[in-house]
């Protein structure tokens, strides 16, 4: 009997679609799926077989998928098929439960494409190359809105050096 090696590496991707099976989000952590085209057909398939069912997960192509839907979204989250399937659907619930405080309960698609680089950031936060780092959706909000509030010091700093080239420029005209 071959042992598998435990490996810190569990997530192979991170998927949301919408209600007709298209991608809103997709992120692979190896080369399972290497090309588009590959993937988009992995996206279709994993739609075809979970979007009319109630259960939370599926064994797909040789992967474990554990999976939600809200409204319009679906959630994936998928690993190999030895995969803990409890590892998988942490991910999972603190993926969707940090989505759900960052877009105040709206979990839908319209707000969801209104704030994708929290949706980035968030999975960023979670997931690392295929390496759960996270899953308290509170720390995860957390550090998102602190990485949310650096996004705005570049434009800062452009309004905070215009405005000293003004006042330089002002200066000079006044000697």
């Amino acid at each position: 009997l071959d042992k598998l090696e435990p490996s810190l590496y569990t997530v192979k991707a991170v998927l949301i679609l919408d209600n007709d099976g298209d991608r809103l989000y997709a992120k692979y952590y190896d080369d399972t799926y290497p090309t588009v085209k590959e993937q988009k057909a992995f996206e279709k398939n994993i739609f075809n077989k979970t979007h009319r069912t109630d259960s939370e997960i599926a064994l797909l192509e040789g992967l474990t998928v554990v999976y939600k839907s809200n409204i319009d979204l679906f959630f994936y989250v998928i690993g190999s098929s030895h995969e803990n399937e409890l590892m998988l659907m942490a991910v999972l619930n603190c993926l969707f439960d940090s989505l759900s405080q960052m877009l105040r309960k709206n979990v839908e698609r319209r707000a969801l494409l209104e704030n994708m680089e929290g949706l980035f950031l968030a999975v960023d936060e979670i997931v690392d190359g295929g390496v759960i780092l996270e899953s308290d959706p509170q720390q995860v909000v957390h550090r998102v809105a602190l990485r949310g509030d650096d996004v705005p010091l570049t434009e800062q700093t452009v309004t905070q050096v215009l405005q000293s080239a003004k006042e330089q420029i002002k200066w000079s005209l006044l000697r």
